[in-house]
């Protein structure tokens, strides 16, 4: 969803607007919404929803949430009723919103006609005409201005009172005090503290504007709303768990547990009882039944990151609960029935693991009911990269109670440039080294990154190889640049994995499963 579009799908059903007399407690405005906001609901169907309601309470035809851009020194409408454009903004200090920003104080204007705080260019860019208008301030906890709550033309013809100006003051007070709890707020809050970058986009606390990370938003919104089976693929580091959790959280399940099992973290021996717990007896130590991962998320969602790890034995299992979700618990014979959601993300080329039999078919069209396929870091652009960098310069600084330091041009380019094979991960560890090791800058020299990046494919060799990367598989392209830079390094394994920036067991895994022996 594009900033200052709405109108998409939401990911949640609210109460319809009151259609009779506006509510007299201001705290009715957040009563049916409050709650949603700290769960990092969609933002921008729920700012809308916030300033319908709003515009209802203030007996107004149109209200607008502005939000300041300390980079940029503009107000942007972030949620607003604005059928003519996508987004509006407007100059610190301009027009009644950039005076309320400027000055923290409110607004109330009965005729914009010679009114030198009336901006009528904006009327002359929607073609509305405005008659009158009330803007209140949103500060936060430490008494700053970040952004304004503005209502325009009072229904009736009639005019804003004082009281109604004490009324938009009171609501854009509740109003703050809940948006503090988002992650919008806290890009808010990282721009004013580092103004050389203006705000980023967040959705579900997953930032970044590429055009492959807006059409996985867009199929996020799709798909969260329903109980399909969601199967995230991309390499590591890429953010899958991220996107997880925010299937999960735009879902019908939100207000049930969001499990997490890491398939690759636990011996193959242990994944099933955790996944479906034991009985009292089923080994030595079981002193007593214990639930796995599908009984705890019961209602909610079971999360199996790195499925492609699952041993053979158990995909079988897993099977049945997807297609009758049910299952028996490591030595017992009742039958555990369960409600639950099945979010799945793997690294690996499950559709070559099928083919291997190494991966059970029926199951995998079964995970894959909705696929998702997750772009690397180096693939979304320069400018993710720094809104990136930014976002984890000041939430490290902040974790180690730093001030949050300068990032010079240099270094900023050297990320920008870098390959990140290690894709968010690798960013986020990264600048978190930097802004431990720095005084008060950033330096290319605090990046602890390799002085070169991978080498680039042998030249030549004994058979030339099509020049065709985009019709290969993933795991066909893997395949041929490890044996590219072995060729490149004479064979030596350990400096191939160096080069490679993996370890040298996993490079053994690798050969292995090209058919090739590792010795040398």
């Amino acid at each position: 969803m594009t900033p200052g579009c709405y109108g998409g799908p939401t990911a949640f059903v609210l109460p319809p607007l009151p259609t009779m007399s506006p509510p007299k407690d201001v705290s009715q405005v957040l009563l049916s919404v409050g709650g949603l906001v700290g769960r990092e609901i969609d933002l921008d169907a729920f700012l809308q929803t916030l300033v319908d309601r709003i515009a209802v309470t203030m007996q107004a035809d149109r209200g607008t949430l502005w939000l300041l851009d300390p980079a940029r020194g503009e107000l942007f409408s972030r949620a607003a009723h604005l059928p003519e454009v996508s987004q509006i903004r407007v100059k610190l200090g301009q027009g009644a919103a950039g005076h309320v920003a400027k000055e923290g104080e409110p607004v109330s204007i009965q005729d914009p006609r010679g009114e030198r705080l009336f901006f009528a260019d904006i009327d002359r860019l929607t073609g509305y005409r405005t008659s009158s208008l009330l803007a209140a301030p949103l500060r936060d906890a430490e008494g700053s201005v970040y952004g304004v709550l503005q209502v325009l033309n009072r229904l009736g013809g009639g005019q804003f009172t004082d009281e109604d100006t004490e009324r938009l003051a009171a609501i854009a007070s509740q109003v703050s005090t809940a948006l503090q709890s988002t992650s919008l707020y806290q890009e808010l809050k990282r721009a004013k503290e580092q103004p050389q970058a203006p705000v980023g986009y967040f959705f579900n606390r997953i930032i970044g504007e590429s055009a492959q990370l807006r059409t996985l938003y867009r199929l996020v919104q799709k798909a969260a709303p329903t109980d399909a089976t969601v199967l995230l693929r991309g390499e590591s580091g890429c953010g899958k768990e991220l996107f997880a959790r925010a299937i999960h959280v735009n879902g019908p399940r939100r207000d049930k547990p969001l499990v997490k099992v890491d398939c690759a973290a636990l011996p193959a021996t242990l994944i099933e009882n955790e996944l479906f717990g034991h009985e009292k007896g089923a080994f030595t130590g079981a002193d007593h039944r214990v639930q796995g991962k599908f009984e705890v998320a019961d209602g909610g969602t079971v999360f199996i990151d790195e499925i492609g790890e699952l041993p053979l034995s158990v995909q079988g299992k897993l099977l049945r609960v997807l297609q009758d979700r049910e299952f028996e618990r490591v030595g017992g014979t009742q039958t555990v029935k369960v409600d639950v959601r099945i979010v799945a993300a793997t690294n690996r080329d499950l559709s070559r693991m099928v083919a291997e039999n190494r991966f059970r078919e029926d199951l995998y069209y079964r995970i894959k009911v909705v696929e998702l396929v997750l772009p690397p870091l180096r693939e979304r652009g320069a400018e993710d990269i720094e809104r990136l960098a930014r976002h984890f310069v000041a939430t490290a600084a902040k974790r180690h109670r730093l001030e949050p330091p300068r990032l010079s041009a240099l270094a900023l380019e050297r990320l920008k440039s870098y390959r990140w094979p290690g894709n968010v991960r690798e960013l986020e560890n990264c600048i978190e080294s930097a802004v431990v090791l720095c005084e008060g800058e950033i330096l290319e020299e605090h990046l602890p990154l390799p002085t070169v990046d991978r080498p680039l494919p042998a030249r030549g060799g004994a058979q030339a190889e099509p020049e065709s990367p985009a019709l290969l598989s993933l795991a066909e392209v893997e395949r041929r640049h490890i044996l590219r830079v072995l060729e490149a390094v004479k064979g030596n394994r350990t400096a191939a994995a160096k080069a490679l920036e993996i370890g040298r067991n996993t490079l053994s895994r690798k050969l292995k499963e090209y058919g090739l022996s590792d010795e040398g």
